[in-house]
């Protein structure tokens, strides 16, 4: 009679268990799916649990280099853009995030670095814009870049965007930034970077004699570079008549909050909100060790500064 009874209650537990388990999963705030665009454009849609037709879209725009919609890097996971899209879908906010063209090219064969052009990737931000425009499925769509992600969204967003959310995005030309961190970081280079920079601004490609800077001026990129050049955020940021969001962090190593108050200078009717202890992924950093910063880059498990979310939701929701 006992074996019975002990075997009753485990079933029990088992069962009581399982529908724990069943209930948590139902209930998730949001859903998660793949949609592809076109043959270049993949990413993910999160949608709210209780989406209707009042629910705002935001599109995200990743950074330089090859970041995918989770905002990661090879040997750079930190899920910076993951975290903020499924805090966003949490507090009933849709969010788009995608894989930048470059992955389905890498995937396809077809990748040829030396063709790649800043244009490609606005195009490609417009084209996500139209796409989800053409559903008539929310009631505001908004662009959202991180870094470099800020420009390109900036631009697109003047082709039918409700608002515009710039984070870490960089106030001056691609140059001037390359510029002022080679003379931090490496001041023996910084009469041949300037050089090679004002070259690339007039529009001209050159042969590169110091393959120390290989990885910035390499014969294949420079291409890309002379496109992504000619564009002053400062200006294009000014041609947008919609509400705006600035959003830079104090422990940011890349992108200083400077540049964020540089863009508010251009655009006074902007937000601007700085957050303390949020470096470039978003991540909260309380010492002044670069070190500590610089490993955030590689923890996938350490959350956002939550205070980025809060600031998001709020600007959406008060439009």
């Amino acid at each position: 009679m006992k074996n019975k009874m002990k075997n009753r209650f485990w079933i029990l537990v088992l069962f009581l268990s399982l529908q724990a388990f069943t209930q948590e999963k139902t209930q998730s705030p949001f859903h998660k799916e793949e949609i592809n665009i076109n043959p270049l454009i993949n990413g993910s849609l999160y949608t709210p649990e209780k989406k209707t037709k009042k629910t705002t879209l935001v599109i995200l725009i990743a950074g330089s280099g090859p970041t995918d919609r989770n905002g990661n890097q090879k040997g750079l996971l930190n899920n910076s853009l993951r975290y903020l899209a499924e805090g966003l879908a949490s507090n009933g906010i849709a969010v788009f995030s995608y894989d930048k063209r470059i992955f389905a090219q890498i995937k396809a064969g077809t990748m040829d670095e030396k063709s790649l052009r800043f244009e490609d990737f606005i195009e490609d931000a417009q084209t996500v814009l139209k796409y989800f425009r053409e559903k008539n499925s929310y009631d505001k769509i908004l662009i959202a870049g991180h870094s470099e992600g800020s420009l390109i969204g900036m631009i697109a967003a003047k082709n039918n965007a409700d608002g515009f959310i710039s984070i870490a995005g960089a106030a001056r030309a691609i140059n001037i930034i390359l510029e002022e961190q080679i003379e931090k970081q490496a001041p023996p280079l910084k009469e041949e970077v300037h050089e090679n920079l004002e070259s690339l601004k007039m529009g001209k490609t050159f042969q590169l004699k110091n393959q120390m800077l290989a990885s910035l001026f390499r014969e294949s990129v420079q291409p890309y570079m002379i496109s992504w050049i000619k564009y002053n955020p400062q200006e294009e940021i000014k041609k947008l008549q919609i509400p705006i969001l600035l959003i830079n962090g104090t422990k940011d190593l890349q992108v200083s909050a400077s540049e964020a108050e540089l863009l508010k200078q251009a655009k006074p009717e902007a937000q601007l909100k700085i957050i303390t202890n949020m470096n470039h992924v978003f991540k909260e950093i309380k010492t002044d060790d670069p070190a500590d910063n610089r490993a955030s880059y590689t923890n996938p498990d350490l959350p956002i500064a939550p205070e980025l979310i809060q600031i998001v939701n709020e600007f959406i929701k008060s439009l």
